[in-house]
C-alpha cells in the first residue's frame, strides 16, 4: 500500500508560474513556489537559457536522430514528467499518439541542412520585420509625431520599442513559446529570437546614454539606464501576467474541444517545407525592395536611406546573435562548472554591439559626411540593432529574478550595463586621427 500511495503522489506540483515555459526549448524550474528538488547546476542552466539557446536544439536532435520534445534535457539533470509539459492549448494533435505514449524515437522532420536553412530564413525575415517595427515606433513616439521620446532625454528613442518587445516576449517568448514550438519550432525561433530580439535593441539604448554622458549629462545617463531597465522589466512582467490570464481562458475552452483535436492532424514535413519556401521568397522580396529603395534615397542622406540599408544588413546581426546563444548555460572552466547561470551568449552580443556602435558614432563625428553618416547609421540601426537585444535580456533577467537567487538578475543586468557603458566611454575618449 505504501508503494502504491507513493506512486500516486505527484513528484512535482502543477506549475502555473510563467517561468515554467520561458525558454527556447527549455522548461524553467524557477518559480519560488516550487520545492527545492533541483540541484544548483540544473537551476543555473535553466535560468541562463531562459532567452535563447541558439542552434543547440538542432544539434542535439540530429545527434540523437530523434525529434525532441520542447525540453532542454541537455542541462536539466532530472527530466520532467510528460504531463507537466502538456499544453493547455489545442495543439496536441501535432504529436502522434504513438510518439507520446510509446516514447519511440522519430526521425527529424527535415534534414539538418534544410532545418538550418529554414531557421536562418525565419530569423532573417522576422529580424527585418522587427527592425522595421522599431523604426516605426521611433517615428511614432519621436519628436515628429507624439513627441514623447527624443535623443536628449532619458526617454530615449528606442524606449517604446524595448517596452513593446519585452511585453510581447512575455507572451510569445515565455508563456506561449512551448505551444508555438509544438506547431513550428522555426516559427518560435523567428518570433522570439528574430522579431522580438530585433524589435528591441540594447546597443541603441546604451548609445543614447553615452551621448548624454558625452554632453556632460551624467545624471540623465544614469537615470536613463535605471528608467529603461525598470520599464522594460515591468513590461515583460505585465506581458507574462496578461498572457497567463489569456492562457487560463484558452485552457477552459480547450477542455470543451478535445473531441475535435483528433481531426486536426497536420503534415509536419509539408508544413515545414512550405514555410521554408515562403520565408525564402519573403526574404528575397525584402532584400530587393530594400536595395531598390536604398538606391533612390542614398544620395539624400535621409532616415529612410538608413532604414533600407539597415534592412539589408539586419539578417547577419540576427544570425550572429542566434549562434552566440549556443554558449548560454555552458559556463566557464574545463567542465563549465563556473558561472553556468550567466547567459554569456547574450552578454557577448550586447557588449560587442554596444562597443561597435560607439566606435561608429565616433567615426561619424570625426568624418562628418553625408555618405559616412548614412552608412554608419544604417549599420548601427540594422546590423548592431539586431545583434543586441533587450527582450531576450529581460527574459533572462526575469527568470533570474524569479529563481531562488534573485540577486543574480541584478548582478547580470548591472554587469552588462556597466561593461557596455565603460567600453563605450573608452572608445569615445580615444583620439581619432
Amino acid at each position: 500500500m505504501d508503494s502504491i500511495k507513493s506512486h500516486e503522489e505527484p513528484i512535482f506540483p502543477t506549475m502555473s508560474s510563467f517561468s515554467g515555459q520561458a525558454s527556447a526549448g527549455t522548461f524553467l524550474p524557477v518559480s519560488r513556489s516550487l520545492p527545492l528538488t533541483f540541484n544548483n547546476d540544473a537551476d543555473s542552466d535553466s535560468v541562463s537559457e531562459a532567452g535563447d539557446t541558439g542552434d543547440r536544439t538542432l544539434q542535439r536532435r540530429h545527434s540523437t536522430g530523434a525529434t525532441l520534445p520542447p525540453l532542454n534535457t541537455a542541462s536539466v539533470t532530472k527530466p520532467f514528467p510528460l504531463d507537466i509539459t502538456k499544453s493547455p492549448l489545442p495543439t496536441e494533435f501535432l504529436l502522434s499518439p504513438e510518439a507520446i505514449n510509446s516514447g519511440k524515437e522519430e526521425e527529424p522532420v527535415l534534414p539538418k541542412s534544410l532545418e538550418y536553412i529554414s531557421c536562418l530564413t525565419h530569423l532573417a525575415v522576422f529580424g527585418i520585420l522587427g527592425a522595421v517595427t522599431r523604426y516605426m515606433l521611433q517615428k511614432l513616439f519621436g519628436p515628429t509625431i507624439a513627441q514623447v521620446t527624443s535623443d536628449g532625454s532619458i526617454l530615449f528613442l528606442d524606449l517604446p520599442a524595448n517596452m513593446v518587445g519585452s511585453f510581447l516576449m512575455g507572451w510569445f517568448g515565455v508563456v506561449f513559446k512551448a505551444d508555438i514550438k509544438r506547431f513550428s519550432e522555426f516559427l518560435a525561433i523567428g518570433l522570439s529570437t528574430g522579431y522580438l530580439g530585433s524589435l528591441t535593441t540594447f546597443s541603441g539604448w546604451n548609445q543614447k546614454m553615452l551621448d548624454l554622458s558625452a554632453d556632460g549629462e551624467w545624471l540623465y545617463a544614469v537615470l536613463g539606464f535605471l528608467f529603461g531597465l525598470f520599464l522594460s522589466a515591468y513590461s515583460i512582467i505585465l506581458g507574462v501576467e496578461t498572457a497567463k490570464g489569456f492562457r487560463w481562458l484558452l485552457r477552459r475552452r480547450a477542455s470543451s474541444e478535445e473531441k475535435k483535436q483528433s481531426c486536426l492532424k497536420a503534415n509536419a514535413y509539408k508544413r515545414n517545407i512550405m514555410s521554408m519556401i515562403l520565408m525564402v521568397t519573403l526574404l528575397m522580396a525584402f532584400l530587393i525592395v530594400s536595395a531598390t529603395e536604398l538606391v533612390k534615397e542614398f544620395d539624400k542622406g535621409t532616415s529612410k536611406a538608413q532604414l533600407w540599408l539597415g534592412c539589408l544588413v539586419a539578417a547577419p546581426g540576427v544570425w550572429i546573435r542566434w549562434f552566440l546563444a549556443r554558449v548560454n548555460g555552458r559556463g566557464l572552466g574545463k567542465d563549465g562548472q563556473y558561472l553556468r547561470w550567466v547567459p554569456f551568449g547574450t552578454l557577448i552580443a550586447n557588449v560587442a554591439a554596444a562597443s561597435v556602435m560607439a566606435a561608429l558614432a565616433t567615426l561619424k563625428k570625426s568624418v562628418d559626411t553625408p555618405t559616412c553618416n548614412t552608412v554608419a547609421s544604417g549599420v548601427q540601426f540594422g546590423l548592431l540593432g539586431c545583434l543586441s537585444t533587450v527582450s531576450t535580456f529581460m527574459a533572462e533577467f526575469n527568470a533570474m529574478r524569479e529563481s531562488d537567487k534573485p540577486w543574480r538578475a541584478y548582478a547580470y543586468a548591472s554587469f552588462t550595463i556597466a561593461v557596455s557603458f565603460a567600453m563605450g566611454t573608452i572608445i569615445y575618449s580615444a583620439p581619432v586621427g
